[in-house]
C-alpha cells in the first residue's frame, strides 16, 4: 500500500508547506506530496488566504527529490487544455519525472463567481471536462494534435518540449459522480481518487468503477485507487493508520492523508512511525 500527504495551500504560510514536503521526502513511507486548486481557502475563515495550486506545487518540486508530486486536482474551468498540457509537460521536466496530473470538471460556484470563470451548469460542465481530458492526453503523448468539439478546438496543436514521462504522465481524475466521472475515469485515468470515503463507500463507488471500466473494455486493476483520508493536527495518528488498513482491506492501493492547520513536521513524523508499526502488524 502506498501512502501521500497533501498540503492544501491554505490558512499557512510557505514555509509551513516547504516543511511539511521537505519531511516527507525523507521517509520512505511516503510515497506522493499532493496540494489542491482553489484560490479561496476550504476551512477555516472563508476570508484566510489560499496560494495558487501551480505555483506552489512547482516551487514545491524544487525543494524535493524522492517523493511523486501532484495536484488533487486541478479544476477544469480555470484554464485551457492546452495550457494545463504545457505547464504539466514542464513541470514533469522541472521534477525530472515525478508529476502525477490531477484533473476535475470544477465545483467551487463561490471562486467562479467572484472571478466571473463560466463554471457551467453540471451537465455541460462533465461534457467540457471530457474533452479537455482527451485533449491533455493528446498533447502530452503525440507530436500534433487536432480536436473539435463543443467546448474547445485546436489544430494541428503542438507542446513540446515533452518531460521524461513523456505520454506516461499518469493521469489522476478526482471525484465520485457515477455517471460521467466514473465513466470518463475508466475512460481515461491512470489514477482515481475518492475524497473522504469510508471502506464501504470505496467498495460502493469502485463497483461502479468495475463495471464502466467493463463497459468501455477496460481492466479495472490498471487504474489505481486512492481514498484521502483529513489528518488534523491533533489526531491520534495511530487511529489513521487503522484507517488505511480498512481502506486497505476495501481494495484503495494508495491513502493519501489530507493535513488540517496548523502543518506540524512532527505530526508527520509521528504518523509515519504509527504506519510502519500497523502495518507490520498486519503483514
Amino acid at each position: 500500500m502506498n501512502f501521500g500527504i497533501k498540503t492544501p495551500p491554505q490558512q499557512c504560510s510557505w514555509q509551513d508547506m516547504v516543511d511539511i514536503w521537505t519531511t516527507v521526502d525523507e521517509l520512505e513511507v511516503f510515497a506522493s506530496c499532493w496540494n489542491f486548486d482553489h484560490f479561496y481557502p476550504l476551512v477555516g475563515d472563508p476570508e484566510g488566504t489560499c496560494m495558487e495550486a501551480w505555483v506552489t506545487l512547482t516551487a514545491l518540486a524544487s525543494k524535493t527529490h524522492r517523493v511523486r508530486i501532484g495536484c488533487m486536482v486541478n479544476g477544469t474551468p480555470y484554464r485551457h487544455p492546452a495550457l494545463t498540457a504545457n505547464m504539466a509537460a514542464t513541470l514533469d521536466i522541472v521534477s525530472g519525472g515525478r508529476l502525477n496530473l490531477g484533473l476535475g470538471a470544477g465545483w467551487h460556484e463561490g471562486e467562479c463567481e467572484a472571478y466571473g470563470i463560466d463554471l457551467l451548469q453540471i451537465g455541460q460542465r462533465m461534457d467540457r471536462f471530457e474533452e479537455s481530458v482527451q485533449i491533455v492526453r493528446s498533447l502530452l503523448a503525440n507530436e500534433t494534435t487536432d480536436f473539435s468539439g463543443e467546448y474547445f478546438n485546436i489544430k494541428d496543436a503542438r507542446c513540446e518540449p515533452k518531460g521524461p514521462q513523456g505520454g506516461e504522465v499518469p493521469i489522476v481524475i478526482g471525484g465520485g459522480g457515477e455517471k460521467r466521472t466514473l465513466r470518463i475515469a475508466a475512460l481515461y485515468a491512470d489514477h482515481w481518487n475518492l475524497p473522504f470515503a469510508s471502506p464501504d463507500q470505496f467498495r460502493q463507488k469502485h463497483e461502479v468503477l468495475r463495471q464502466h471500466c467493463e463497459t468501455v473494455g477496460r481492466d479495472h486493476r490498471d487504474i489505481e485507487c486512492s481514498v484521502q483520508i483529513a489528518l488534523p493536527a491533533d489526531e491520534d495518528p495511530s487511529e489513521s493508520a487503522a484507517n488505511a488498513v480498512a481502506l486497505k482491506e476495501a481494495g484503495v492501493d494508495t491513502v493519501i492523508y489530507t493535513l488540517r492547520n496548523p502543518y506540524r513536521p512532527a505530526t508527520i513524523e509521528t504518523l509515519a512511525r504509527a504506519l510502519e508499526t500497523t502495518l507490520e502488524s498486519v503483514k
